[in-house]
């Protein structure tokens, strides 16, 4: 099937009240048939509804159709898209271990393996995206995850995915990619050798910031890679918390059913049957508007290269942007969604900018319907030094704005009126 059949009928087998929307599942518990039923499903020996926090009708809708999506095997729904990070990191390293991270990520990732998984014992090393010729120098046999993002938040860089799922792949590595900008409408990292792929589904998913949510995607076969792989006991030796349960003999995809078994089970972040009914009814419509929200972002990218007042832009649309081969590879049809970026001299040139928009919403989102702008260096990557900033791609005069479903015409008049305020 077609990427948007799929969008609009995959895992949903309509109930016996022959229901055309998928019905939301609003209940924490279910009645079990007996004792024996009881206990076949805590054991896996029948599949089905234990208890909200593990599994919802609702949520196993979302799961199965985004995994069609991304042409995965198996996806874990999440309370949002950092649990979702969190548990793609968690569930394969601990204590004493190490991830290599790009430098280009999301502030919040950046905090999260930079400081947050320091306290939990898990060392974080850095790669240009743009040099991977440093990549392997960073692995030991400590190394578990190799995290990026195939079109990263704020800098708008795309990276070679190709090139960095085969370092990973050459030393027996997980690499897990964020692909929350691009969707899986415009990129596919699995098709490039990704293991793992997660998403903040609160962003174009979602598509008019109506919930929060996250999602985690495995790859087809991945038991190959995990299975006697001596990075990765913990799929490999009885776990005890599970009945001695042993991830990849099982018929069932290991990497999420673990992070359920083990992660969603204990730490509970789980999303939430009406926040998954509403990420399908986003994903029903996602195509569509990601041809849109790329249309407008190039369009605006062409006016604000051509203004006097901006020093760069930052759209991987551009044909003069140092992204656009990458872009060509890896996004169909070269769109490269609604998010894109640009500098002006100062810190404060970039704010006085921002406060004299009138169309664009002040708001440290992206992927709504309406379009957004934010100053990081003030907001998401306010924590990071200057020297970090540079290093990320996020400098003190960069803007960031996630193209709306506006005219275009409107959303060009706004800017240039702020620009010239």
């Amino acid at each position: 099937m077609d990427l948007q059949t799929k969008a609009l009928h995959a895992g949903y087998t309509k109930d016996s009240q022959g229901t055309m929307a998928v019905p939301i599942y609003q209940t924490t518990a279910y009645e079990f048939r007996d004792v024996q039923h009881a206990a076949d499903l805590f054991s896996l020996k029948e599949l089905g509804n234990i208890y909200t926090r593990l599994n919802n009708p609702t949520t196993d809708v979302f799961e199965k159709r985004f995994a069609e999506l991304e042409g995965g095997e198996a996806a874990l729904a999440t309370s949002s898209g950092m649990s979702a990070i969190f548990f793609a990191i968690a569930n394969a390293a601990e204590a004493g271990d190490n991830i290599i991270c790009a430098r280009q990520l999301y502030g919040g990732s950046l905090t999260l393996s930079t400081h947050t998984l320091k306290r939990f014992g898990i060392e974080a090393r850095f790669f240009n995206v743009h040099d991977t010729s440093s990549l392997e120098s960073l692995i030991d046999d400590k190394t578990k995850v190799i995290f990026f993002e195939s079109l990263t938040n704020p800098s708008i860089d795309v990276a070679d995915i190709e090139v960095i799922t085969k370092i990973a792949n050459k030393h027996g590595i997980l690499s897990v990619v964020d692909n929350t900008v691009a969707t899986p409408v415009l990129c596919r990292p699995f098709e490039h050798g990704a293991d793992i792929i997660v998403h903040s589904a609160s962003k174009y998913t979602t598509g008019q910031g109506l919930a929060i949510g996250g999602i985690l995607v495995e790859r087809k076969n991945l038991i190959e890679k995990l299975k006697a792989n001596p990075r990765y006991e913990q799929f490999n030796k009885p776990d005890a918390s599970y009945h001695g349960l042993i991830y990849v003999d099982t018929n069932l995809p290991p990497y999420t059913l673990r992070a359920r078994l083990s992660l969603l089970r204990d730490l509970g972040a789980v999303s939430s049957p009406f926040n998954s009914w509403l990420f399908i009814q986003g994903m029903e419509t996602l195509s569509l508007r990601m041809r849109e929200h790329s249309k407008n972002a190039l369009e605006l990218a062409h006016f604000l290269e051509s203004h006097p007042k901006v020093k760069k832009v930052n759209y991987p649309g551009l044909q003069s942007n140092s992204n656009y081969k990458n872009a060509q590879k890896y996004f169909d049809n070269g769109a490269c969604s609604g998010l894109l970026s640009f500098e002006v001299e100062t810190f404060e040139e970039a704010a006085k900018i921002v406060n004299a928009t009138k169309l664009y919403s002040l708001v440290v989102n992206i992927g709504d319907s309406k379009s957004i702008i934010t100053h990081p260096a003030s907001t998401t990557h306010q924590q990071l030094s200057k020297d970090e900033l540079n290093a990320c791609g996020v400098p003190a005069g960069l803007i960031r704005i996630s193209c709306g479903l506006e005219s275009i015409m409107d959303l060009i008049a706004d800017m240039k009126q702020a620009l010239e305020a």
